[in-house]
């Protein structure tokens, strides 16, 4: 009996000093993923699942989160890190409003890394694409009235208040660079009965269906091209620049710094165009984001 307890210990012995020795069998890695309430962010949140799944993590999404919450959420370590927009923390949390800065990709890049480093907050890699504001119109409305730019629509409206409404969406309403800072920069005079607040969602089916005729949308949104939308030129560069970057709580990236080089690729390959055509999967032809996204890592050789 002696014998046998001798030789079991010696085994639990080896196989506690061989978890030691063999990345995740000393403890689960695991991690939460933050998302915001739209499409994109859905996808952004189910790509950086696949792409930790495959090394190893079990990973939990809290998606769905307004932006406020989003950020709440990832301070307070209710999650380990979600994709947020540069221009966002630039012009939302801290703020600021400097076009020198926030319409130049890498200096507000720059700048709400270094600041929010401070909260112990890492900004990774920035994702490519541009996720800014966009207004919208259908294609033949704009040609009929003459409107290309949000320059253009101010003028028409001073013209014609009646004409036309606009739909925007609630958090943009409501948000300090948001759509009053818009109309004081433009000189938009909607009438108040004629300005819609909605969903962003519900705002592209609205323009769709003739129930607005100006819809608040996002630019890599694949309904703009399926819906035969056009965006208005922002010829006053009013909305900032809005890359997606993994932000990263400091005690999660400390306690796995591999996550950044797992991220990796999708910065390096997620663009623009890729991601209107992944949104355009979810929004028109009602795929899940999850079926899109690993479809979108399998095409370019990552899962």
């Amino acid at each position: 009996m002696k014998t046998f307890l001798k030789g079991l210990t010696s085994l639990l012995l080896f196989f506690s000093l061989l978890s030691l020795c063999l990345p995740g069998m000393a403890q689960d890695k695991k991690i939460i993923i933050g998302g915001k309430n739209f499409t994109e962010q859905y996808i952004l949140a189910e790509l950086a699942k696949a792409l930790l799944a495959k090394n190893g993590f079990q990973v939990v999404l809290k998606t769905g989160l307004p932006t406020n919450m989003a950020r709440k959420a990832v301070l307070s370590g209710e999650v380990g890190f979600y994709y947020e927009y540069t221009g966002t923390a630039y012009t939302l949390f801290y703020k600021r409003d400097n076009p020198e800065i926030m319409n130049d990709p890498q200096a507000v890049y720059k700048w709400v890394r270094e600041n929010d480093a401070q909260k112990d907050l890492f900004w990774l890699t920035p994702v490519k694409l541009n996720n800014t504001y966009t207004l919208m119109m259908k294609k033949p409305q704009a040609a009929k009235f003459g409107i290309s730019s949000i320059s253009d629509l101010a003028v028409y409206i001073d013209k014609n208040p009646e004409d036309l409404i606009i739909g925007i969406g609630t958090e943009f309403w409501n948000r300090p660079d948001g759509f009053k800072k818009l109309a004081k920069v433009y000189g938009l005079n909607f009438p108040f009965a004629n300005i819609k607040k909605m969903s962003l969602g519900l705002a592209y089916k609205a323009l769709k269906d003739g129930q607005i005729n100006v819809g608040m949308g996002f630019a890599t949104d694949g309904r703009i091209a399926a819906f035969n939308f056009v965006n208005l030129e922002d010829n006053k560069k009013f909305f900032p620049v809005y890359n997606p970057c993994p932000v990263v709580r400091k005690d999660v990236l400390e306690k796995y710094p591999e996550i950044e080089k797992i991220l990796e690729p999708l910065a390096k390959n997620l663009d623009t165009g890729e991601m209107q055509a992944m949104n355009k999967s979810v929004d028109v032809e009602h795929k899940s984001e999850a079926d899109v996204a690993k479809s979108w890592l399998k095409k370019e050789g990552l899962l």
